[in-house]
């Protein structure tokens, strides 16, 4: 008797299990809203790093979320101009841009250090300040004031110097010189004699073939060997003092941001993050190939002057003390940061530098 009542309350419960188990997957799924969003990107589709990094972040979301939450993808021009993207976020046309923050230095020179200001850090230091240096913090405390939630979304690692007309071999030939160059760059630029300017990628080649500019920088072999500036410029110069890496990030409406469900916000963030390594990875896969072939096509490779990198470093801590005395938003983000360098390059000097350099070495006795 007591084992058969055992036997129908424990069918009973077995069912009630069995129910809970096909209530939960719906109910879970409920809690997770279809979201429908647009991400501008300040790159061409060309530039299958820059603006797959949108992309990369995009997938990455929706494969988390089972296509619940979705971000279309769109190209520099398709809605706002690629130098727009934060204007766009701002004032809610769409919701999420993948862009650099430098780009944005007329706004208020605390943009560049979101990305890279001369003599700064190199991929790994940067993103060290970011994540435990108080960066992230820092950056979307003063992003608050524009509306932006921003999270690092990729990086280039070192910059090359930039493609010249003509062969640099002294200070003085730096003085006249019309350069794309923007942002804090150009304003150290600009002390040296250098006539910067901040032109978009899609129109930097025709700029530098008719002359209207002397020089230009992009970001390494592997994209500018896409835009083709080999063809019109064959001095390629390095390194690139202004950018020892150069963070983009995805900004968010922040209105629309503090909207998001936590579980989505953290979604958000782990995609940025791997965006972030898959970028960086990619440049140092690709532009090793890049560099040979370009050399192989005639570019002559050629480092700045001792001089010329002497006279920007003393250049650019002039602008630094200029700017901090008249923007109180950049020296605050500016102080922290520049304490974090300090640190990063003494303990790099000991370990990374050893290794890289004793390695380099080897390289060059063809050794490896």
């Amino acid at each position: 008797m007591q084992r058969r009542k055992f036997l129908r309350t424990a069918g009973v419960g077995g069912a009630v299990v069995a129910a809970s188990t096909t209530v939960a997957a719906p109910a879970i799924a409920q809690s997770m809203p279809e979201l429908r969003w647009r991400i501008t990107s300040s790159f061409p589709k060309s530039l299958d790093t820059l603006f797959g990094g949108a992309e990369h972040f995009a997938k990455a979301i929706a494969e988390a979320t089972d296509n619940r939450f979705q971000i279309r993808v769109f190209a520099a021009g398709e809605i706002v101009p690629g130098l727009q993207v934060a204007d766009a976020i701002q004032n809610g046309t769409v919701e999420m841009g993948h862009t650099a923050s430098y780009y944005y230095f007329g706004k208020d020179p605390a943009f560049a250090i979101g990305t890279a200001i001369p003599f700064g850090l190199n991929a790994r230091q940067q993103d060290a300040w970011l994540t435990h240096g108080g960066g992230e913090q820092a950056l979307n405390d003063f992003y608050k004031d524009f509306n932006i939630f921003g999270l690092a979304a990729g990086n280039t690692g070192a910059q090359m110097g930039g493609w010249f007309r003509k062969e640099i071999k002294t200070l003085d030939d730096m003085k006249g010189l019309k350069m794309r160059i923007g942002g804090f760059a150009g304003q150290v630029m600009s002390k040296i004699g250098v006539v910067p300017q901040q032109i978009a990628a899609g129109d930097i080649y025709p700029a530098l073939e008719k002359g209207t500019i002397d020089a230009a920088e992009w970001v390494g072999p592997y994209d500018d060997q896409k835009l083709g500036f080999n063809k019109v410029a064959p001095f390629y110069n390095y390194p690139g003092w202004w950018e020892g890496s150069a963070t983009l990030h995805v900004f968010t409406n922040l209105a629309k941001w503090n909207e998001l469900p936590k579980s989505y916000q953290a979604i958000v963030r782990s995609a940025a993050a791997a965006t972030n390594t898959w970028m960086t990875a990619k440049y140092d896969a690709a532009s090793p190939k890049a560099l040979r072939e370009l050399v192989a096509g005639g570019t002559k490779l050629t480092p700045f002057p001792q001089p010329v990198m002497e006279a920007c470093f003393n250049a650019s801590n002039e602008v630094y003390a200029e700017t901090s005395a008249k923007f109180p938003r950049f020296k605050k983000v500016f102080d922290g940061w520049k304490d974090f360098r300090r640190e990063g390059v003494l303990w790099f000097r000991i370990a990374e530098a050893g290794f890289d350099n004793f390695m380099a070495r080897q390289s060059a006795a063809n050794r490896l």
